[in-house]
């Protein structure tokens, strides 16, 4: 029997063909259901459609149309108008399973649609996607964060399950600081990495990437094993003086990241003041160092 014939196998469609679309889409086709239409605007979703899901590029509700499910895998901006439209177009949504990938929106985002008769649930992939051809592997063990009324659960995390991923429940009131600390720990992580190179090149280490590999690659390790207690460095020791000589190198060579290095060293001091790591003489001292006029 071939998959597209077994119970269960839905007609998928795609309104964004992007990156994570376009990934989303690929690996629900591996677990054996149909991708049947898909929509974008740009020539690189054109050209994901054609190389990724094996179709040409529709319009919206032709896509809604011809699918049972539909993902949802525009930037978080477009989603309220895009689902508001559809619903305001008329477009027929009975019974359609809507999926929108979003991290900081829950299922209010989908209410003009499920008003309209649609079955809404947020399906979040916790990757980061390059476009790159990858990306699809990288689905494989990931986590989704996975929101839906309670009658539509099983559906949504049997549908990650079969991508291969890990269904972790998300409040729907949660979705917002949920996304928060993604977002502040991948997208953060990446700036400040990159502007730790752009120090190391302007000091003349020719390979900044290869010196630090080691050191964040333990670091990441520590604090994935241990939580805070693998906290290192010149904070948790309560080197004032070292921290003062980092504020005074960075506001010289790069005043903009000095700012943001005193308040995440006000923020680690205050962690591990709270955890009983850091004395609060020394958190004192540390604060001297960091400019501040009190602690909190």
């Amino acid at each position: 029997m071939e998959t597209s014939d077994r119970p269960g196998r839905l007609a998928v469609g795609v309104l964004g063909a992007g990156r994570v679309g376009s990934v989303l889409g690929a690996a629900l086709a591996q677990a054996g259901h149909r991708v049947v239409a898909a929509a974008g605007v740009s020539d690189a979703s054109r050209r994901r459609a054609r190389e990724r899901l094996g179709v040409d590029i529709s319009q919206p509700d032709d896509v809604i149309r011809r699918a049972d499910l539909v993902l949802l895998t525009v930037p978080d901006d477009v989603l309220p108008g895009l689902v508001s439209g559809l619903a305001a177009a008329g477009v027929d949504l009975r019974g359609k399973m809507l999926a929108h990938t979003s991290g900081a929106y829950g299922l209010g985002v989908l209410d003009p649609a499920s008003a309209a008769g649609a079955l809404p649930f947020a399906l979040h992939p916790v990757m980061t996607f390059t476009g790159r051809d990858d990306d699809l592997r990288r689905v494989a063990g990931c986590s989704f964060g996975v929101t839906a009324p309670e009658a539509l659960r099983p559906v949504a995390e049997a549908l990650v399950i079969e991508m291969g991923g890990e269904p972790v429940w998300i409040a729907d009131e949660g979705r917002a600081l949920y996304h928060a600390a993604l977002a502040g720990a991948a997208n953060h992580m990446v700036t400040l990495i990159a502007e730790s190179q752009e120090l190391l090149k302007k000091i003349g280490v020719e390979d900044p990437g290869r010196m630090l590999g080691p050191l964040l690659g333990a670091a990441l390790d520590n604090v994935l094993r241990l939580g805070l207690a693998g906290l290192t460095g010149p904070v948790v020791r309560g080197d004032a003086g070292t921290v003062r000589k980092h504020v005074d190198a960075l506001i010289l060579a790069a005043p903009e990241a000095a700012d943001a290095y005193v308040a995440l060293a006000r923020l680690t001091a205050d962690r591990a003041l709270a955890a009983g790591l850091l004395k609060p003489e020394a958190a004192e001292r540390l604060l001297d160092a960091l400019g501040g006029n009190s602690w909190t």
